[in-house]
């Protein structure tokens, strides 16, 4: 809105300017001397034409014509009365300067062929004649091609300036886009990393003090000093995760700690074991050499793999590592009750979140009962060269 109003003062101021300067170029011919009347009107129309300029784009062509008529008309008017001075061009040029920026296709085409056509024949009238033909056309080209060509470069540099900027617009919209896309990311990546951590080491610490209250409840000290001792392990072993999740999510890792990967698995599967699962690991393959993110995507995996195990299902579960030709493949199993029902939050927001990292890395994820039995069974295959 602030820049329509710059531009409507623009045009005005324009169009005032060449009013005052076609009327006082008028004034100074000594027009009102030879004949008050008629070039009273000719002024009258000359300053209307000129005002006309600060009219909408849409009227440029009719503004064109205007001017054509008002300056052939000035150029009879010398010529009939002798007066000696050339024909007034302030506004005739500016009409076709706008004709060339805001016109386009055929109108601004037979606009230009009407102010060339205007400007020969001012030249024809005012020049009687003693102007060669090859002089005259380079005037009319001055006078009305020029003036065309300058709004049409104009205008066209405009539209390439409007373009860059939206296409600056866009980059920096998508940029945004992509901004909020990466912080979406990364606040799930994060809501994993916790879940996983959480859901783990909680879940053991929940087995391990009902262990420990049953084992009072009979009075066995030694097996709940046992399952106390578990929940104090898992408590600092969740403090440890904790920790080093916060100190990643702020930028701090001065000790240099890593994030732990498939080669941590052993100390899992202990935590697990002491939790109470019977579980049998079998790995096949030789270890190769991971990238760390595909690593710590994988030791999470594992790890939310056994904490379903560990809360949902019975013993005994088994879980196999595959190292494969360019690929690594895990493989869960254990008995079950019954079929998970869908309403059980913890199961599908784990499967979720485990589907969600292998998808990062463009692995695949299936899972279900085994037909005909009553285990449950999930498998997770992940290219290597996708880290």
């Amino acid at each position: 809105m602030k820049e329509t109003r710059s531009l409507a003062r623009q045009s005005l101021l324009v169009a005032t300017v060449a009013a005052i300067l076609d009327g006082a170029q008028m004034v100074m011919c000594g027009a009102f001397g030879v004949a008050p009347v008629l070039a009273t009107v000719l002024a009258v129309a000359t300053v209307a034409a000129d005002l006309a300029l600060a009219a909408p784009a849409a009227t440029a062509a009719a503004v064109a014509v205007a001017q054509v008529v008002v300056k052939v008309a000035l150029a009879v008017f010398t010529h009939h009365y002798g007066v000696s001075t050339r024909v007034f061009d302030v506004g005739f040029l500016v009409a076709g300067y706008q004709a060339g920026a805001w016109l386009s296709g055929t109108v601004s085409v037979l606009t230009l062929a009407l102010l060339a056509g205007g400007s020969m024949a001012v030249n024809v009238i005012a020049q009687s004649g003693t102007v060669s033909l090859p002089r005259m056309f380079v005037f009319s080209l001055g006078a009305g091609a020029v003036p065309w060509l300058v709004g049409r470069y104009t205008a066209a540099r405009g539209a390439y300036i409007a373009e860059l900027e939206q296409r600056e617009r866009l980059r920096q919209q998508e940029h945004r886009a992509a901004l909020d896309r990466a912080l979406v990311d990364e606040r799930e990546a994060i809501a994993r990393d916790l879940h996983d951590v959480i859901s783990h080491h909680v879940s053991a610490i929940g087995i391990h003090a009902g262990v420990a209250r049953m084992a009072l409840s009979r009075s066995d000290a030694e097996a709940a000093s046992r399952s106390v001792t578990a929940v104090e392990s898992s408590s600092r072993a969740a403090m440890v995760d904790l920790r080093r999740q916060l100190d990643l999510l702020h930028g701090r890792d001065e000790a240099g700690e890593r994030q732990p990967g498939l080669a941590d698995i052993e100390d899992l599967v202990c935590r697990v074991r002491e939790a109470g699962s019977d579980l049998r690991v079998r790995i096949s393959g030789e270890p190769p050499v991971l990238p760390e993110s595909l690593d710590v995507m994988l030791y999470r995996v594992v790890q939310e793999l056994l904490t379903n195990a560990l809360r949902h299902g019975r013993n005994p579960a088994e879980l196999e590592i595959g190292y494969h030709a360019g690929r690594v493949e895990l493989r869960e199993t254990n008995p079950v009750l019954s079929v998970q029902p869908p309403g059980d939050g913890g199961v599908h927001r784990g499967l979720d979140g485990i589907r969600r990292r292998v998808e990062l890395f463009d692995g695949t994820v299936h899972y279900g009962v085994e037909p005909g039995e009553n285990r449950w069974e999930i498998l997770v295959s992940v290219p290597i060269g996708a880290a």
